[in-house]
């Protein structure tokens, strides 16, 4: 069954202000149903997690079931999913707790693919605990980071490769299972960041090889928060540094103070509204989440080739790398004009495709852009036809 685009459309009241939204890999817009279930954890008698009152019971209920529904979005365990301020700060705190057992000698390895957000927290921690950083160079001609390239830097001191599902800046996704492979052959933990992938395809972190997976749920309809998901028996071998009254259960361990109850509700309502995106009837809502995002990715596939297709045909614009697999991400310049003019002269228009490098600066440099990077338009599921006809024509006007 394809993907009712209509009805998807009106599930998001952001769309009738009439703007074309090419910036869903800088965040999402946001759904009904996700809007309200925030506005009612707000508004309802809420309190600390407990299980005397109504509201230590409602409080502990939207935290296991944002952790329930989390764990159906990655195919893991509830128990190894803990959410944080952002995938950022999940990143820096896991790194600092990992590199308490890394010393002189010891190697990370980290790719130019990456948002910084999975560079920088491993190259601070590793610096801190004196080991070596070691780098896997992708092609900058095609955006792809073959296999090899990560294989090449990796050693028996190999104690973690960090790599992107999906390049936030040209789409590119990697063969993570074939990395993990090698990674786990060499010894190595390998940490995943998924915020780019999760919102395009059925996501399995098992399946991916994955020793953590670290995902925002703002990228997939949801709220302003992160989410790093792990094995418990791995989290169990972990010991972040932590408030000395603060409970030292996996995974309340890495989660520091009070949690947003707020925001795991608008989570649970996201992973809930892309579940029945796909109309199945299915029981499990890991099946139903499957079936959504096989229906997402065709239709986004099949109006990122109309995207793609007009823009290769107008005159004076160069796209960023032609990865052989990736998200509907499109990363491109316009001749004789700066991204910042472009990305302000389709916002006249009511079309938002923002400009920059996105905080993937290694990746920006490695394709010869600099920090002013280029034009990205990320195709969403609640994007259509008519929104990419209007982008293209603002990009031709501008070309002339």
């Amino acid at each position: 069954m394809p993907l009712d685009i209509a009805q998807v459309r009106s599930a998001f009241p952001a769309l009738a202000e009439g703007v074309a939204h090419f910036d869903g890999p800088g965040g999402s817009q946001v759904p009904l149903p996700v809007a309200r279930a925030v506005a009612d954890t707000l508004c309802g008698g809420i309190s600390n997690r407990g299980a005397v009152t109504a509201a230590e019971r409602r409080a502990e209920s939207v935290v296991t079931g944002a952790r329930a529904a989390v764990a159906d979005l990655l195919d893991c365990r509830p128990e190894g999913v803990v959410f944080a301020r952002s995938m950022t700060q999940a990143t820096y705190d896991m790194a600092r707790a990992l590199a308490k057992r890394w010393g002189e000698g010891d190697e990370v390895v980290v790719t130019r693919l990456d948002h910084d957000a999975n560079i920088r927290p491993w190259v601070t921690a590793a610096e801190a605990a004196g080991a070596t950083v070691r780098w896997a160079d992708f092609d900058p001609a095609t955006g792809d980071l073959p296999v090899d390239r990560v294989t090449a830097v990796l050693s028996p001191r190999t104690r973690l490769v960090a790599v992107t599902a999906a390049s936030n800046l040209l789409g590119t996704r990697p063969d993570i299972p074939a990395i993990a492979e090698a990674a786990h052959a060499a010894g190595a933990l390998v940490y995943v960041d998924g915020v780019h992938l999760t919102p395009h395809a059925a996501v399995s972190a098992a399946e991916l090889g994955a020793d953590f997976y670290a995902c925002s749920p703002y990228k997939f309809f949801g709220p302003h928060h992160g989410v790093l998901a792990a094995a418990p028996e791995l989290l169990e071998a972990v010991h972040p540094d932590k408030l000395l009254p603060s409970t030292d259960t996996v995974p309340e361990r890495f989660e520091l103070g009070t949690l947003p109850y707020e925001m795991l509700a608008g989570t649970t309502a996201a992973v809930d509204f892309i579940a029945a995106l796909g109309g199945s009837s299915a029981a499990s809502r890991r099946d139903r989440l499957v079936d959504s995002m096989r229906q997402v990715e065709a239709y986004e596939d099949d109006l990122f080739a109309r995207l793609l297709d007009g823009l290769a045909a107008i005159d004076g614009v160069t796209p960023h790398g032609s990865p052989k697999r990736r998200t509907p991400t499109a990363l491109f310049s316009v001749a004789g004009r700066s991204p910042q003019e472009v990305y302000e002269h389709l916002a006249g228009l009511g079309v938002n495709a923002p400009a920059g490098s996105f905080y993937a600066i290694e990746a920006a440099r490695h394709i010869g852009l600099g920090a002013a990077g280029a034009i990205r338009a990320g195709v969403s599921p609640y994007n259509s036809a008519d929104d990419v006809d209007r982008l293209l024509a603002g990009v031709a006007d501008l070309a002339r």
